[in-house]
Order: C-alpha cells, then structure tokens, then sequence
C-alpha cells in the first residue's frame, strides 16, 4: 500500500494539473470502490473549482470552492494519473478508457485526472471542508512527520511507557501519520535500532534522534519519486526510484550496506508485516 512519499510524490504530479482549475465533467463509473460513494458525486464534483490539493497522512485531499473537499486513498492498486496537461508536463494524448478508470475528472484546462483501480481497495469521498479534520479517517491521525507538531518532546512522550516494539509504535498511525512498514523499516536501520526493542525501553535521546532521521528517509524518498513496489505508479505514469536505494527492506539474506558492519539482513515477521534489518549493527 502506497506510504507517505508515493502518496506526496502523486499530489505533487497532480497539482499543476488540478489547483486553480474547473472540473468541467466527472464520470463515476461505478457504485463503489472500498465503500459506496458519496450520494450525486458526479454533480457534486462537476462545476467546482480545485482550490488548493494538499496531502494528510496517506490521502490526497482536494478542496473545492463549494465548499466541499475530495478526500481521495489510493488503497493497494489505485492509481491517479493525468494526461492532456496543457502544461507540458504530461502526455497529451488521452488514452483509451480502461476497465479499471473507477472515476474520470476532466479539467478546464484540457487535463484528465483518471482513477484507476484494478482491486478497488481504494476510496473516495466528500467532505465539508470546514470540519474535514474531524472525519472518522483524518481524527485519528498523529501529526504529519515532516510538520512542526512532529518534533522530540512529542516522540518521547509516546514512546514512555510503552511495551509494544519500536517498529509497532512507529506504524501506529495515532503517533505519527503516514509511516508504513517500508520506511519504518529504512529509518530503525539509519537509527541503528533493532525492530524488535520495546518502544518504552528506548533511550530518550535515541527516541529524539528518531525524529531527524524519519524526515530525512520521507525527504530521500519523495525526491527519488516514492517506491515502485508492486502497483505504484506516480501521476505520470513513471516508476519511483527510492527502492533502488533500500538499505534493509527487500534484502533479506544479502549483506549489510553499512560500512564495517559485516552483517547480513534477516527478515522477521511483526505483526503479520515482515520487518528487514542487520542483527549485528542494530541493537
């Protein structure tokens, strides 16, 4: 599933095509995908103005000068890509309808924004957008890892007392919003930390020296343009490039990449999610 860099990497390939622009047509070709859409979607959506396309955790969220914003998750296989961008920056040519195209936005200034979905694990939705924040998916959030209300005093005070492993707490989407098992796999690497250390037992000044080194993998990892694991895709259609640059995750029995280490990468399996790291340099 798409983690916090593919889902920004997405929104950052959208924004040109989509911010400032009128939805002239959208077609919802179906029902559902992980739950039925919104009552009218399509009229809701046909007429508005994208005033601004900003991301929260793992979900691209469109507000609309209605007043109303499209909250959008990519689930397991969704993807969001444009195409007749008057920008340049994309192909011209729309392609042919596909099977999977679930929703189709085309915009005033001749883009077409098209969902394609081929396990419909994805999601839609229509919110107010004065009272988003308090919506059964965006309450439950922690704060955004790369915003101000991410910072040492905040990890700490999470982690104190807690018996669950790093690597758990790290996933739970309460203390920080967006993390998923491949970058929290990458950054208990780069923090020399084991998975498996219990979350509370952790040194403070090594639970401070997380918050530094989960912005820095977030940061390497847009840059390249997310992972191209499975069905990811950016909104050009292109693949990402970060999981060239994998440290532990993927690599299992191969040898560790930190200098002088000699170890080789294990896998375990947490929580029903394999976790990759090097026994030797990550206590």
């Amino acid at each position: 599933m798409p983690e916090l860099p593919e889902v920004e990497t997405v929104r950052q390939g959208l924004a040109p095509a989509m911010e400032g622009a009128v939805i002239t047509r959208a077609a919802v070709n179906r029902p559902d995908l992980r739950w039925p859409f919104p009552d009218r979607m399509a009229e809701r959506l046909t007429g508005a103005r994208v005033n601004a396309l900003r991301r929260r955790s793992k979900y691209i969220l469109a507000d609309l000068d209605t007043g109303e914003t499209l909250l959008v998750h990519l689930g397991m296989s969704g993807r969001m890509t444009v195409s007749g961008d008057p920008l340049g920056r994309f192909v011209h040519e729309h392609p042919q309808a596909q099977k999977h195209d679930h929703v189709v936005l085309d915009m005033d200034n001749g883009a077409r924004i098209t969902f394609n979905d081929p396990r419909r694990f994805g999601a839609m939705d229509l919110l107010e957008t004065s009272t988003a924040e308090q919506h059964k998916l965006l309450s439950v959030l922690g704060p955004e890892p790369l915003g101000n209300d991410f910072h040492e005093d905040h990890l700490t005070a999470a982690f104190k007392g807690r018996n669950t492993p790093v690597k758990s707490a790290l996933l739970d989407q309460g203390i920080i919003a967006g993390l998923g098992n491949i970058y929290v796999c990458e950054t208990l690497f780069r923090a020399g930390i084991s998975p498996k250390r219990k979350a509370g037992q952790i040194a403070a000044p090594r639970v401070a020296a997380l918050v530094p080194i989960i912005r820095t993998v977030l940061k390497d990892a847009i840059r390249a343009g997310g992972s191209s694991l499975k069905d990811f895709r950016q909104a050009n259609g292109e693949l990402g490039y970060f999981q060239h640059a994998f440290d532990v995750y993927g690599r299992e029995g191969e040898p560790c990449r930190r200098e002088g280490c000699g170890g080789t990468i294990a896998r375990i399996t947490q929580s029903g999610r394999s976790s990759f790291y090097c026994g030797k340099c990550q206590r």
